[in-house]
């Protein structure tokens, strides 16, 4: 809820003071709120705190007799802060000359004479034409998290990647191009600090943070809340939200452990359009919000942002060693820890990521393409889907293939509208060769697989899907694995003989999605073989929580 717009008084006399903030409290303390200060010093202070938490200012009643500083001088330095706030002084009767020059000196709208009373004749009225005319043209200030930064800043990029993708309100001035973000900076006493500035809320800054110290500031959940679980889940895209929804749903006491933000690479898509039941599609992001508020219904701990580096086996138990050092345990594992991009290793890319070459099509950096032409690498449902999202905001979007068809990887719906618009070209047997850059992407080198061609081309912006490695690396060296890493599971454990390996210690053979070791289940990307779509991650999710029930069954 937006906070209450202030009326602040300022008075060096105890009294007039309190009886004016009764007589504003009497008549708008239900719309305003009522702050008093006996001294313009003590009011300056007071302003400052105001606007850190960027709460708004409707009015300033302000006595024009103080000692050190006038009323007319007070509010000669707070218009520097809400020059919109409407601005009267409250004079005796032998300061009204001083009061008239004030109106034409100092902008003040108004002056009032001592006493007031009563404050239905001499007082209200003018007031509320005062606060009408501000209410006129007052559009409410954003109330929630502030970031200040270069618009091509990678450490800004990865804060607004990290709140958008958890649903987390914030607004952006980017000190370039928003006159206002440079003024905030003067505002809270930051501008000689360092970039990104993170303003909070209540007013903290934060320097160049981390998304984690942002995270325990804004009150997402790093730490258990309970060392032991009948099921953790390790990754939020859709596979481990899908198995958390019905883990707990099912009454198993589930927490589900995602290292950047719920929806996984799903939750960057920009729209999902033949996931079933949704004709229009919806973005990946609105997926997962949904999916995260039915799981959390349900009684599902989220530790998010929050990483699994290791596993131990104890016995019935699973110990999931954390990142910030801390254990929690279980009976059941279900491992949907997704991919990890494959980087682009050309010349210049790694130095320009986040200032242009970003890894997914995140929505966080459509500014970036505005009217201008982009580049994007890649040939999945992924790369379609991002450049029919990105060419709504871009001149012209050109799609690199390194193959010799669009349709080998791609679903055909996509390859229909792709190649039906305008202003999306695809260049097949094509791939980036350098990136170029000071500070910011500014041009990419293409190079033709067939003829050797290369032609370089301005670009502002560079957006990489080529392909992704499994996050498998945390898991112990019981848990079998291909030769590209991916988690074999079920049938694909059988050796050429149809029999187990020695290593199963079970009589029975493993369930579909368990992996080598009893009750660790493995689902989605994660998983060899495993179909890459929302719609095969999320079947596998709800089907593996099947197997988790006759799993513990068994330990019983």
């Amino acid at each position: 809820m937006a906070p209450k717009p202030v009326i602040m008084s300022v008075d060096d006399d105890p009294s007039v003071l309190r009886a004016i903030a009764r007589d504003l409290r009497s008549q708008y303390g239900e719309q305003y709120r009522i702050l008093r200060a006996d001294s313009g010093a003590a009011a300056l202070e007071a302003l400052q705190e105001l606007k850190q938490r960027n709460d708004p200012v409707a009015l300033f009643l302000v006595d024009q007799r103080m000692p050190q500083l006038s009323g007319v001088e007070f509010l000669t330095r707070a218009v520097t802060l809400y020059p919109d706030a409407k601005r009267a002084l409250l004079t005796a009767y032998a300061d009204t000359e001083a009061a008239i020059n004030a109106i034409n000196a100092a902008a003040v709208h108004y002056y009032l004479l001592k006493p007031w009373d009563p404050p239905e004749e001499k007082l209200y009225p003018i007031l509320d034409d005062l606060l009408d005319d501000w209410q006129g043209s007052y559009r409410p200030p954003f109330s929630g998290i502030r970031i200040i930064g270069h618009r091509w800043s990678p450490e800004a990029h990865v804060l607004k990647d990290f709140l958008a993708r958890n649903q987390i309100p914030y607004q952006y001035l980017d000190v370039e191009r928003d006159p206002e973000a440079s003024q905030t900076l003067i505002e809270v006493q930051a501008q000689d600090q360092g970039l990104p500035v993170v303003i909070l809320p209540a007013g903290e800054l934060l320097v160049r943070p981390s998304p984690n110290d942002v995270a325990q500031k804004i009150g997402l959940r790093t730490q258990a809340v309970n060392s032991f679980y009948d099921l953790a889940i390790v990754g939020g895209g859709p596979a481990g939200l899908a198995a958390a929804v019905y883990g707990a749903s099912e009454g198993l006491k589930t927490v589900l452990i995602e290292r950047e933000a719920p929806g996984g690479q799903a939750g960057t898509s920009s729209r999902i359009e033949n996931y079933l039941g949704f004709p229009s599609g919806l973005s990946g992001g609105e997926l997962a919000r949904r999916a995260t508020v039915q799981a959390k219904r349900f009684g599902v701990e989220f530790l998010t942002p929050q990483e699994a580096v290791s596993v131990q086996l104890d016995g019935p138990y699973r110990l999931i060693q954390l990142a910030d050092g801390s254990q929690i345990s279980c009976h059941a594992l279900i491992v949907a820890a997704g991919l990890a991009y494959r980087k682009l290793d050309v010349p210049g890319a790694a130095g320009l990521t986040g200032a242009g070459v970003y890894y997914g099509a995140s929505v966080t950096e459509v500014s970036a393409c505005q009217s201008q032409d982009v580049y994007i690498i890649g040939a999945g449902n992924s790369a379609g889907q991002a450049a029919l999202y990105l060419v709504e905001f871009a001149a012209n979007v050109t799609l690199l293939v390194r193959g010799d068809s669009l349709e080998a990887k791609m679903s055909q719906y996509l390859v229909d509208r792709i190649y039906d618009h305008p202003r999306i070209h695809v260049r097949l047997q094509s791939q980036i060769s350098a990136v170029q850059g000071e500070g910011r992407i500014e041009s990419v080198t293409i190079c033709n697989e067939v003829s050797g061609q290369e032609e370089t081309c301005p670009a502002a912006a560079l957006f990489i899907f080529i392909g992704a490695m499994p996050n498998t690396g945390w898991l112990p060296s019981e848990v079998k694995r291909d030769s590209h890493g991916f988690v074999l599971t079920g049938p694909q454990l059988l050796l050429e003989n149809g029999k187990l390996p020695k290593e199963w210690p079970l009589d029975r053979d493993p369930f579909l999605l368990e992996s080598s070791v009893p009750g660790i289940f493995v689902v989605g990307d994660v998983r060899s073989n495993s179909v890459k779509r929302v719609a095969s991650a999320v079947g596998e999710g709800s089907i593996a929580v099947q197997f988790v029930h006759q799993y513990l069954a068994k330990l019983k």
